[in-house]
């Protein structure tokens, strides 16, 4: 408690949010925030208000045009700006203490505002649908700010409307659910359709993929055909140029063949007739021969050509010797 009693004197403290009122048979002798005093209690009277900003939540019910019950919630912020004349119309007193029944200040202000807010917001509501209220907030906010900007009450007593709120309106349950399943539908539906896009996007990547590497797979199989071709082309090319190289090296071939087997043939031709003057040479020498010689000189060639031929036997007849003999003792 604020307050102390001592023998004789008590004294009271107050606070940085509380604004003291202190009277001395019936006249305001001290008042503003945080006072402290010592005081007689058989001659002076306190009243303290509050000098913050007060939080009022409000909750009520009321019925729309067409029947239909609706909670509307309310939050009230509002302080008093005169605190004497608050202090004079309604009962802030903290000494001497009120009694049980009375009601303090605060709870009177509360109750005033509540009911004022209720009385206009259910008039507003009776006048219109359940979905045009539900719809339609803005237009509390207007009809509670007119309504208490309008009260002359509220200024009479010192009281200023700082701020209002609507926090909720909303109907039965049952039919909350009930206006709710379209918008929940509207939802199911905007995401059954996200996801067909998604689905149909992704379909679209995958046609889009999938003709990619078709593409891909057209073109280098057309790649493989041209290098196919090319490789064909190459070989043939290849293949005539070995082929005329080869007829080349074959014709040269054949006629360094051909000269050679002229060469030889002129050569033998040389020979031959070189051989045969000779054995015309020797046949004309021969013929100026007797018997006698040549059959020596055949038996010198026949020694001389027999090299090393090994003969095991030879016959010589008388008549063979006889010859041989007699030409070689006879007249040269």
């Amino acid at each position: 408690m604020p307050i102390r009693h001592y023998p004789f004197l008590s004294h009271y403290q107050g606070t940085p949010t509380d604004y003291v009122i202190r009277l001395r048979r019936g006249k305001r002798i001290q008042s503003g925030l945080g006072q402290s005093f010592w005081f007689k209690r058989s001659l002076t009277a306190i009243s303290s208000l509050p000098a913050t900003d007060q939080e009022l939540p409000m909750i009520f019910h009321g019925h729309t045009l067409d029947q239909q019950d609706v909670t509307i919630q309310i939050t009230a912020t509002y302080r008093f700006f005169d605190p004497l004349v608050a202090a004079y119309r309604l009962d802030f007193g903290v000494y001497p203490a009120r009694s049980r029944d009375a009601t303090d200040g605060v709870s009177t202000v509360a109750g005033l505002l509540t009911r004022l807010a209720q009385s206009l917001v259910v008039a507003d509501v009776s006048k219109r649908r359940l979905v045009d209220v539900v719809d339609d907030i803005s237009r509390i906010y207007t009809v509670l700010g007119d309504g208490f900007h309008d009260e002359a009450r509220i200024r009479d007593i010192g009281v200023e409307i700082l701020d209002l709120r609507v926090l909720a309106i909303r109907p039965s349950a049952d039919l909350e659910k009930a206006l709710q399943t379209p918008l929940r539908e509207q939802i199911q539906a905007e995401a059954d359709r996200a996801t067909y896009e998604r689905r149909a996007l992704a379909v679209e990547r995958e046609r889009t993929i999938s003709a990619n590497e078709l593409a891909s797979k057209i073109e280098l199989a057309t790649k493989e055909e041209e290098l196919v071709k090319q490789e064909g082309t190459n070989a043939q090319r290849r293949a005539q140029e070995e082929a005329a190289a080869e007829s080349i090296t074959a014709t040269s071939r054949a006629k360094l063949r051909k000269i050679k087997a002229e060469a030889e043939a002129a050569a033998i031709d040389v020979t031959g007739q070189a051989e045969a003057a000779r054995t015309a040479s020797l046949m004309a020498s021969y013929n100026q021969t007797d018997a006698q010689h040549l059959q020596a000189l055949a038996l010198r060639d026949l020694a001389q050509n027999l090299g090393d031929l090994k003969i095991r036997q030879l016959s010589i007849t008388p008549d063979m010797l006889t010859e041989i003999l007699s030409g070689w003792g006879g007249p040269r």
